[in-house]
């Protein structure tokens, strides 16, 4: 089967599930019901996911990402400055999921259950790795693993505030993503000014250290 016709497969059979997670929440059941619902108009779902529900909450992540960098690609995010970027491209995010929320909290409950959370910090990566490359990130030194790990913390956070959120149109969300970004920029400062400090008490230590420095007080 070819690539796109089996992710749009894919695609199918996921949507239609979803208004079953609602009801029966994210299991067999509600895939089942899912694929009776397409009548037949897509493969066997074991033929689709092979991996069960894991590979199932696998590609609901990969859809989200795919929608959402299809959006990003079309908003000059290069024009913007990197909070901005950062902050549009969760916020994307949010937007592509607020007909799915109640689908992602029973989600998340399935992701909480034992033997479930390695798939959850599978999707949590692709997505903080899919906005930080949207948003023009090319680093691969240690910066790259930094910069993934702190917005996965906003992000993952950020999602558990909205799914309670009853503001309208989510202000209080946007508030508080606001301010957990603000507070990973002041990271770089904070490390720069220890690194500073630490060079004024490291170079005197390095001065006692040169040949012949203290010989007055022997």
């Amino acid at each position: 089967m070819p690539q796109i016709k089996f992710t749009e497969d894919r695609d199918r059979l996921l949507l239609a599930m979803l208004p079953h997670v609602l009801f029966d929440g994210w299991s067999q059941k509600a895939l089942a019901a899912g694929q009776n619902d397409l009548g037949g108009k897509t493969p066997d779902v074991q033929l689709l996911f092979p991996g069960g529900l894991r590979e199932t909450a696998k590609h609901f992540g990969d859809y989200i990402d795919r929608q959402m960098l299809a959006k990003l690609t079309g908003l000059e995010l290069e024009k913007m400055p990197v909070r901005e970027r950062i902050v549009t491209g969760v916020q994307v995010r949010l937007q592509l999921l607020e007909p799915h929320r109640e689908s992602l909290h029973r989600l998340l409950t399935f992701l909480a259950l034992p033997g479930n959370h390695f798939t959850g910090m599978q999707i949590t990566s692709q997505t903080v790795d899919t906005i930080w490359h949207a948003t023009g990130d090319k680093s691969t030194d240690f910066n790259y693993y930094t910069k993934r790990g702190l917005l996965a913390g906003v992000y993952g956070s950020t999602i558990l505030y909205w799914l309670s959120d009853n503001s309208d149109d989510f202000a209080d969300t946007h508030a508080f993503l606001d301010r957990r970004i603000a507070g990973i920029l002041k990271i770089p400062k904070i490390q720069n000014k220890i690194e500073q400090r630490l060079k004024k008490i490291i170079a005197p230590l390095h001065r006692l250290q040169r040949p012949g420095f203290g010989k007055a007080f022997r």
